[in-house]
C-alpha cells in the first residue's frame, strides 16, 4: 500500500526487525491535520514499536525498514543526531511508562518548567506561569512541590501529559495516555487530546481502550501480531467491524462480561480497622475498615490519588498507617503476601533477561521450571519473550510476567494494583478469567485496585468505593 505525500505523516510499508525475526510487517498509515489516528490492538501487537520507529528510539538490536515521511522528509533516512533534535521540538512522545520518564530527584513543578525554559526558550517567570497552567489543566495544581514517589501512578500519568502540553510539538504521539486513570480523568484526557487536534496539532494515539478510540474519532488502525488487520474511519470500524479480532476486541469490554463471583467461605487472611493516612496536611482517608478472606476478590475503586494503592501497601506492611491496625494470618509466611505493581518496570532488573530472573527466583525458592512453563501457557506468554530484557517487551507482556512471578510463590494474599490497566480488552478478559480460576483453585485472597468500575462490578465479591476520607463497601 502506498500512502500519498499529501498527508503530514505518511508511513509506507514499515517493518521492524529483531535478531529473532520480523516483529512488525508492512504497516502503512497516514495522519493529517484535523483527523487523529488511533492504533488499537493487543499487548505485544507492535503498536508502541510503530511509535518508536517514528521517534527514532527503537530498542537496541531492533531496526526499521520502509519509509516514515514527516512533512515530506523520510525520518528513517535521517542520522540519529538529527532525529534526536526533533524530540520535544517538532515531535513529542507521551510515554507509556511515566515512571521511567520522570526524574525521581526533581519535584513535579520544576520538571514541567524545564520544558518551557530550555526547550521553548521562555523566561523564568513565564516558565513558572505556564507550568502552573499546565498542571491546573490536568487537575494537579496541588502537586507542584511533590516528588514523583509522592504521587500515584495516575497522577504521574497526568504529569507526563502536562509535560507533553508544555512541549507543544507539531506531532504528538500519545502511547497509552489514559492507562491507570479513572473514567472521569480518562474522558477529560481524551477531550483534551481532541482539543489539540482541533487546534491543528497532529495526533497519533496508541491505546487498548476502545472508549478512548471512540471519543477521539478520526481514523483507527487495528493491529494483531505485528500486522495492520483493519484500517478505516472510526465511526465505521467501531460500528461495523470486519476482522474477527476487531469484533472480539469490541465484545471483550468489561461492560459486556457476565458476572462471575461467589461468596467466600474461607477464613480472613488480612484485615484492618480504623486506618488513617496523612501526607502533610492532606488526609487521604480515615476510619477505613476492610477484611479479605481466602477465595475472595475485593476491589477498591476511586479517583486517581485518593489512596487506593496506599491501602494495599499498608495491608502488606510496605507503608505504615498514621492510625489504625492491620492483622494478618500469623500462620502464613510473609512471602505468601505478594504485590502486583502498577508500574511493572519498577519491579524488574532492567539489565537481566526475564528468563534469568525467573530461573533465579525458582532456584531461590525451590520451584520447578515446569510450573513457570505452565503459567506462561495460561498467560499466553511465548517462550521467545523469556530471552528479552524487560525493556524489550510490551507493557502488557511485562505485566503478565509480573503476575506469573507473583503466583509462582503460591501467595495466600495478592494485592493487584491496576493489574490489567496495560492490557487490551481481550487480554484483560483472559487474565482476569485466569485470576478468577486461581482464586477458585487455591483460595487466594485478592485486593484488586482498579479504575474500571465495570470490571470491578463483574469480578468482585465486594466493591469498596474510596473517595473523600472514607471507603464505602457495596
Amino acid at each position: 500500500m502506498n500512502i500519498q505525500l499529501m498527508n503530514d505523516l505518511a508511513i509506507n510499508d514499515l517493518s521492524i526487525h529483531a535478531a529473532d525475526g520480523t516483529i512488525v510487517s508492512n504497516v502503512s498509515l497516514s495522519l493529517g491535520r484535523g483527523r487523529p489516528l488511533t492504533l488499537l490492538g493487543e499487548s505485544g501487537s507492535g503498536k508502541s514499536l510503530v511509535a518508536q520507529a517514528i521517534m527514532g528510539n527503537l530498542p537496541a538490536g531492533v531496526h526499521a525498514t520502509g519509509r516514515v515521511l514527516f512533512k515530506g522528509l523520510d525520518l528513517l533516512a535521517e542520522p540519529a543526531a538529527e532525529r534526536r533534535q526533533r524530540w520535544g521540538r517538532s515531535i513529542g512522545l507521551l510515554p507509556q511508562e511515566p515512571w521511567l520518564a520522570l526524574d525521581p530527584t526533581m519535584r513535579v513543578g520544576p520538571q514541567v518548567a524545564e520544558v518551557h525554559r530550555y526547550v521553548k526558550g521562555k523566561t523564568v517567570n513565564d516558565s513558572l506561569a505556564a507550568t502552573s497552567q499546565n498542571l491546573a489543566e490536568v487537575s494537579l495544581s496541588q502537586a507542584e512541590a511533590l516528588y514523583p514517589f509522592q504521587i500515584s501512578g495516575g497522577m504521574g500519568q497526568r504529569v507526563a501529559i502536562a509535560m507533553a502540553d508544555a512541549a507543544d510539538t507539531e506531532l504528538l504521539i500519545a502511547d497509552e495516555p489514559t492507562k491507570g486513570l479513572d473514567a472521569a480523568l480518562r474522558d477529560s484526557v481524551a477531550a483534551r487530546l481532541k482539543c489539540e487536534v482541533e487546534a491543528g496539532r497532529l495526533l497519533l494515539t496508541i491505546t487498548h481502550d476502545v472508549a478512548v478510540a471512540r471519543a477521539l474519532g478520526g481514523t483507527i488502525g487495528v493491529m494483531l501480531e505485528g500486522r495492520l488487520v483493519e484500517y478505516g474511519p472510526a465511526e465505521t470500524l467501531l460500528e461495523k467491524p470486519e476482522h474477527a479480532y476487531t469484533k472480539a476486541l469490541l465484545a471483550a469490554e468489561p461492560s459486556q462480561w457476565e458476572k462471575r463471583t461467589r461468596p467466600s467461605s474461607g477464613k480472613t487472611v488480612v484485615a484492618a480497622q480504623a486506618l488513617e493516612k496523612r501526607y502533610g496536611d492532606r488526609v487521604l482517608f480515615s476510619g477505613f475498615d476492610v477484611a479479605i478472606a481466602a477465595g475472595e476478590i475485593v476491589s477498591i475503586v476511586g479517583p486517581s490519588g485518593c489512596g487506593k494503592t496506599t491501602i494495599g501497601n499498608i495491608l502488606l506492611g510496605l507503608t505504615t498507617p498514621d492510625a489504625g491496625a492491620v492483622v494478618r494470618d500469623t500462620v502464613l509466611s510473609s512471602l505468601r503476601f505478594q504485590k502486583l505493581y502498577q508500574d511493572p518496570p519498577a519491579a524488574f532488573a532492567p539489565h537481566q533477561t526475564i528468563r534469568r530472573g525467573l530461573k533465579d527466583l525458582a532456584r531461590l525458592h525451590g520451584k520447578d521450571w515446569t510450573k513457570i512453563e505452565a503459567l506462561c501457557g495460561r498467560l499466553r506468554l511465548q517462550d521467545a519473550l523469556l530471552d528479552r530484557l524487560p525493556g524489550q517487551v510490551s507493557g502488557g507482556e511485562l505485566q503478565r510476567f509480573a503476575l506469573l512471578r507473583a503466583l509462582l510463590l503460591d501467595p495466600a494474599f495478592l494485592f493487584a494494583d491496576e493489574a490489567t490497566s496495560r492490557l487490551d480488552p481481550v487480554s484483560q478478559q483472559d487474565v482476569i478469567t485466569f485470576l478468577q480460576e486461581i482464586v477458585e483453585e487455591t483460595g487466594l485472597a485478592v485486593l484488586l485496585v482498579t479504575h474500571d468500575r465495570d470490571l470491578a462490578e463483574k469480578v468482585s465479591t465486594r466493591l469498596i468505593e474510596l473517595g473523600g476520607f472514607q471507603g464505602k463497601s457495596t
